[in-house]
């Protein structure tokens, strides 16, 4: 690499990620996700293991009919085993049989672990990651050297662990990554092993060196920093994996390292254009992994430019930069005033423009919003993740919202213990749509799942839109703990059509009735939204 202001981004989330508690992929969702990180623009796609698992010999052979742009696939692999020659070692030729223009090789670089894990000499180590380097340099692949336990082995024998990177150099590889596998290292041990590589290094040609990176693990929180760390010291080559994933406490997140990368330190990462799609691309890898963003999680969270209290949110409307430290739009995400009465009337203000009503913020419609807001947050509502019931609320108060339908009644029974192989739960439900009224009757899992399947029942001859709505999120918090049984309960429902989610929230100290009247405000809000 010629240019040091760019850092090319290594990806290992169908590797290093999918190791991670709860975190497992298909051949069909790995095919997936590479897609969504080629889209996003990083250059390296690390997709698996060949030699040690069946399903990513099957990936690689599906790969080949992939059409990426800008990633290069790579396959994962270890150094030839001991007493074994580079060309009679089958995980190497599984390595191979990948057919990636690139693979990527991990050795060791602890001379604890030569001794007590590999249990093989400190040469004979030298040796392996040497020979197996050029074993794979020689059969045309180019080689991305992992040095495993590297910033621990530096610290132990610094010498030898340097020894192993110009073992690694000799036979060929052209990146080195510098591991933190055990997460152990603070930022400023990063700084100064990687000046003790480059210094090791410097006497190389220009052509020659080898371009170093960073792999850093997350178990004291400090992977990030690390990596922008041994950024700041000369790698640029850093890997991780898009949304943090990973063994133990996960691995560098991605998704918050390139835009602070690009927009802190003007180092530029991906095509130009690509890092707005980043939260788009962040909650598609999510999606696929079957878990879901964190709120909180920097640059990319729904909470991540989410204003809350009256004064942040009139400080960020007068200037962005008083409570934000980028724009949200230059990583793809959008800025979100949080309903509660802690807020002021500009949040309420925003919140209604946002809405498509433009409202003064002296008009009396504000002031009676904030005031109903106090009033049922003192009852344990909360409104700052349920948009679509403020919205709904907010209509009401202002005049322009008519109901589509009522609930006239509702019942809701379980049956224990339920006969064989049937749903245990029953409910019906009377509803009124104009003049008429319908009546229906649902079996379910629970009484909440009965209930919304009966609701949903009688108003989809009435409403067809209902077909393609379902929930896909359903959350209870006792709202005082004290009260024991006797106590209120928020339930938070998210709903979605498949091309969009809103969350809605109901609360009474009768968990069915909060469930319904969540319910009902998600199916208002999906009919007002036709």
């Amino acid at each position: 690499m010629k240019n040091h202001n760019e850092v090319e981004i290594f990806d290992t989330t169908l590797r290093d990620g999918a190791q991670g508690v709860g975190i497992g992929f298909s051949v069909q969702d790995k095919l997936a996700v590479a897609l969504a990180l080629d889209e996003l623009g990083v250059r390296w796609i690390e997709a698996g293991n060949p030699g040690s698992n069946p399903k990513d010999a099957d990936f690689f052979r599906s790969a080949k009919k992939l059409r990426l742009r800008r990633a290069t696939l790579c396959a994962f692999g270890s150094t030839r085993r001991k007493d074994t020659a580079a060309a009679d070692d089958g995980l190497l030729e599984s390595l191979l049989a990948a057919e990636t223009e690139a693979v990527v090789v991990f050795g060791k670089s602890s001379a604890l672990h030569v001794r007590d894990v590999l249990r093989v000499g400190l040469e004979e180590n030298l040796d392996m990651i040497a020979e197996t380097v050029f074993f794979l340099r020689k059969r045309g692949r180019r080689v991305i050297y992992d040095a495993e336990h590297f910033f621990d082995g530096w610290k132990l024998d610094a010498d030898y662990a340097l020894r192993t990177l110009a073992a690694a150099a000799d036979g060929g590889a052209e990146r080195l990554a510098l591991c933190d596998t055990n997460g152990g290292a603070f930022p400023h041990e990063v700084v100064e092993a990687v000046e003790a590589v480059r210094a090791a290094f410097a006497g190389c040609g220009e052509n020659e060196k080898p371009v170093l990176g960073i792999h850093a693990h997350n178990d004291m929180g400090l992977a990030l920093a690390c990596s922008l760390a041994a950024v700041e010291a000369g790698c640029v080559h850093v890997q991780g994996t898009l949304l943090g994933f990973g063994e133990r406490c996960g691995n560098t997140a991605l998704a918050a390292l390139i835009p602070s990368l690009e927009l802190k330190m003007g180092r530029r990462c991906l095509p130009v254009g690509r890092l707005e799609r980043l939260a788009d691309l962040s909650r598609r890898v999510a999606e696929i992994a079957n878990v879901v963003v964190p709120g909180g999680t920097p640059y990319i969270g729904s909470y991540a430019f989410s204003h809350k209290a009256g004064m942040h949110a009139d400080g960020v409307l007068k200037s962005s930069a008083s409570f934000e430290h980028v724009a949200p739009a230059l990583v793809g995400n959008e800025r979100r005033f949080l309903m509660s009465e802690q807020g002021g009337r500009s949040a309420i203000v925003e919140r209604l423009r946002a809405m498509g009503e433009a409202v003064d913020r002296e008009a009396a419609v504000i002031g009676a919003i904030s005031r109903k807001l106090k009033v049922l947050e003192a009852e344990g509502w909360q409104f700052e993740g349920a948009d679509a019931s403020f919205e709904i609320l907010a209509r009401k108060l202002m005049g322009s919202f008519e109901s589509r339908f009522a609930v006239l009644a509702y019942r809701a029974t379980s049956e224990h213990p339920s006969p064989e192989n049937l749903e245990c739960c029953h409910a019906w439900v009377k509803v009124r749509v104009g003049k008429e009224t319908e009546l229906a009757a649902a079996e379910g899992d629970g009484p909440v799942n009965a209930m919304d399947k009966a609701l949903r029942r009688s108003l989809v001859g009435f409403f067809p839109v209902l077909k393609n709505m379902r929930l896909s999120d359903y959350k209870v918090r006792v709202i005082d703990g004290k009260d024991a049984t006797a106590a209120k309960v928020r339930v938070l429902i998210e709903s979605t059509d498949g091309s969009s989610t809103w969350t809605t929230v109901g609360v009474s100290a009768d968990l069915i009735d909060a469930s319904r009247l969540a319910l009902v405000d998600s199916i208002e809000y999906r009919l007002a939204q036709r």
